[in-house]
């Protein structure tokens, strides 16, 4: 078995992309194996490696796991990037938890039957209910929580740049959140991970999303 974990998903970003994100912080190089048919799928089912016969997988330590919050859950607790102490891990959890909010609805926009009033859904709450939050908490402090690098500001950074690509000019009035992300950027790690030929993925697009509908038999 490979010494690296190994990511189980589709060439796309989706719920694993914030797990490649996560490892790539925390310098942890990774194997991908790509989903392309159903067979493959089926494969994995035949073998109990999907729990809950669902994508994302990821081999780890001798383990598979699923449910996306489980593996960043491990992987943040492995890299130490899950705070010091049980208050640190609660603020922790509920920053993710609301950064996980927003990024669920753009990675959803995909499904949308109607993207254009689902985007000016995502804009309006994201000026409104979420960027005000994490402005506020960044009046100061260079991290989320306890002055040092966690997970959650990992799955802030990949919100911002996410939305920015949605939204060109949405951080102007977020001054401490575009600041946050700058200093972010200057991470090595990050900056390897935003230039071509990294393994950071594009979004899924309809020919990904046909395949996806393909792999797991989906009818519409």
């Amino acid at each position: 078995m490979s010494e690296k974990p190994v990511l189980y998903y589709f060439n796309a970003r989706g719920k694993m992309e914030t797990i490649r994100w996560l490892l790539t912080v925390a310098e942890v190089d990774f194997d991908e194996v790509f989903l392309t048919s159903r067979d493959q799928y089926l494969k994995l089912l035949e073998n109990g490696d999907l729990l809950f016969q669902q994508v994302p997988m990821v081999e780890i330590d001798g383990m598979k796991l699923v449910q996306t919050r489980a593996i960043l859950n491990y992987i943040a607790e492995k890299y130490n990037l899950h705070g010091k102490d049980l208050k640190d891990r609660a603020m922790i959890d509920m920053y993710s938890e609301g950064v996980k909010d927003l990024n669920e609805m753009i990675i959803m926009l995909i499904m949308s039957p109607d993207p254009k009033a689902k985007l000016e859904e995502i804009e309006k709450k994201a000026k409104e209910r979420y960027l005000p939050v994490f402005e506020k908490a960044l009046t100061g402090p260079v991290y989320l929580v306890g002055g040092k690098l966690s997970c959650a500001d990992v799955y802030l950074l990949e919100c911002t740049l996410m939305l920015e690509e949605k939204f060109a000019g949405i951080l102007k009035d977020f001054g401490n959140v575009k600041s946050f992300q700058g200093r972010m950027l200057q991470i090595p790690a990050v900056n390897r991970f935003l230039l071509p030929g990294s393994k950071r993925k594009l979004p899924f697009d309809q020919k990904s999303l046909a395949l996806a509908k393909q792999v797991f038999n989906m009818k519409s």
